[in-house]
Order: C-alpha cells, then structure tokens, then sequence
C-alpha cells in the first residue's frame, strides 16, 4: 500500500492542499485563478448572486447565475458540481462555463459549493449533492425559477456527483431530471487507478493523486463499490431503466475515460444515453486552458440543456 492510500496520511495531505490553494488565493489579491475564471469568454457577463441551501449534512452555500435575457415564463434551471477530487472547493472553476451555460441555454445555473472530503467523507458529498438538487426542485419557483424544468452537470468529481443526483433521484421517486450531463466524470473508485491506462504517458491524473483524493474521500476500500461512488464497477448490475437521460463526454488521453465509457454502455442499454462525445486531443481538465476546445464542447452541453430544458 502507498504510503499516500493510508487514511490519516491522505487525510493530511487533502487538508493541506486545501490550504495551500485558500493561500495562494489570497496572496493573489484577487488575481489568481478565480480572476483567470471570471476573466475568460469576456462576451458573456458575470452578474451572479449567493445563495445559502439548507440539507441534512450542512449548509450549502451556491453562486446563482441568471440568464441574460428574460422571457414571460420562469427560466429553467441546471444545477452544477464543480471538480477538485471530491477535496478541492473550486467553485469558480466553473465560472466560465455557468457564464456560457446562462446565456447560451437561458437558464438559471446554480453553481454548488459542496461539502469536501476529508472533512465531509462519503456518503455526505453526493447526499447533500441530492439534497440541494431536490430543495432547487421544490422551491425554485419561490425565487422566480422553474424548478420542474431541471438539469445537473458537473465536471471530474462534480460529474460524479452529478451521476449520484440521478442515481437517488431514480432510487427515491424524482425529482424528476431532464439530463444529466456528465464531463470527464470519475465513476469507478473500486478500480486502484495504477491498473487504469491513460491515452499518455505522463497524464494529468496520476496514481498518488487518486490515492490521496478517493483515500481521503473514502477511507474504506470496500465501500468505494458503493453505486454512488462507482457506477461503472462491476459490482454494480442494478438495472438503470428511468434513470435521467445522459450526456457523456470524455477527454482522449484521460485516465478516467474508460469508466466514462463502460457507464455510457449501461446508459445505452437503459435507453438513457442521449450524446456521448469524446474530445480528441486532449487530456482532464482540458477546458480549464483550451479556451477553443471549451467553447465547442460548451456549445454541445448548452445545446442538450437547452432542448432537455424545453422538452421537459
């Protein structure tokens, strides 16, 4: 065992990364990555709002992004999970693509800062995750939001969290989902990422990252089968049928693509795979600096909530 896969070693080192990320922030003075965020896709404006949700694990603090037109009806509303390895409280990292989604889709997105690991193991993450996916359900419309018409997306751990949301959605009776959107998404945790292969030799995800990050999210090996944290094992033969209907997109030389794969196979054979798309050249996180790359594939994920957003 990597000194890295032991519990309380990840647990140190995911704390520490945490704080040397709040740091650097900090002796950024407001230019560090969260400026380099909000500075991106400059046509698209930022005008955003806080929101605090209330849920079973805590509080769940969420940046809302309205559309920048307004129609008669109430807008729909699409809910998103950032990444960061189930560790990382990266919210703005999604700034650009929640700026695209509003104006491109012309819905409400609430961009959710979710409880992390190791303070919040699983299954509080993908829980509260539900949770607030729920509360947006039932109480959109007290905030002028058509709740009824609702999307979740995430990108790296938020797509997992995403694929959760639609899990106990369909487990627990709704809420009713038009599309989960799911972006390089880690759906096998059951999996020692050393006998994952990547389309690279030096990929972004290495192995000691998922030892501290699925360690640190969940230090029990044997319950990282569990459904909500690996979908794409083996060990998971529910059947899907009714489960949201799905986008999947995947990075070529990411080291999580073959889960992405395998779980767009079950989706497929539920009747639940509406797009799956596979971005050439490119490897996790690639949108994070591809300005071009970013555009298109968030070009696709608006044009897919856009018309689940309607046909809802």
């Amino acid at each position: 065992m990597s000194l890295l896969a032991r519990p309380a070693v990840a647990a140190f080192v995911a704390k520490a990364m945490q704080r040397a990320t709040l740091l650097a922030e900090r002796r950024a003075g407001g230019r560090g990555s969260a400026a380099a965020s909000h500075a991106r896709f400059p046509e698209y404006p930022r005008a955003v709002s806080e929101l605090t949700i209330p849920t079973s694990v805590a509080p769940a603090r969420a940046v809302v992004y309205l559309p920048t037109t307004e129609g008669a009806a109430p807008p729909p509303v699409h809910v998103n999970f950032h990444g960061g390895g189930y560790v990382m409280s990266v919210t703005e990292i999604d700034d650009p693509l929640c700026r695209f989604l509003a104006a491109e889709a012309g819905v409400v997105v609430i961009n959710v800062d979710y409880a992390v690991a190791p303070q919040h193991p699983f299954p509080a993450p993908p829980r509260q995750a539900y949770e607030v996916v729920r509360w947006v359900a039932e109480h959109g419309a007290e905030h002028g939001w058509d709740g009824e018409r609702l999307t979740v997306g995430g990108q790296s751990a938020g797509g997992g969290l995403a694929a959760a949301v639609a899990r106990q959605a369909l487990e627990e009776g709704g809420p009713s989902i038009a599309l989960q959107v799911l972006h390089y998404p880690p759906l096998d945790l059951a999996t020692d990422a050393r006998s994952k292969r990547a389309g690279v030799a030096k990929p972004v995800l290495r192995p000691w990252m998922a030892d501290v990050f699925d360690t640190a999210y969940i230090p029990d090996v044997e319950l990282r089968r569990d459904r909500l944290a690996s979908p794409a094992h083996p060990s998971d033969t529910a059947s899907l049928k009714g489960i949201a209907p799905a986008v999947v997109i995947t990075a070529e030389f990411d080291l999580l693509k073959a889960e992405a794969v395998a779980y767009a196979d079950r989706l497929r054979v539920a009747g639940a795979l509406v797009e799956y798309r596979d971005v050439s050249g490119v490897d996790h996180g690639y949108d994070g600096q591809d300005d071009q790359k970013a555009r298109a594939v968030y070009e696709l994920i608006a044009r897919q909530v856009r018309r689940a957003a309607e046909g809802a």
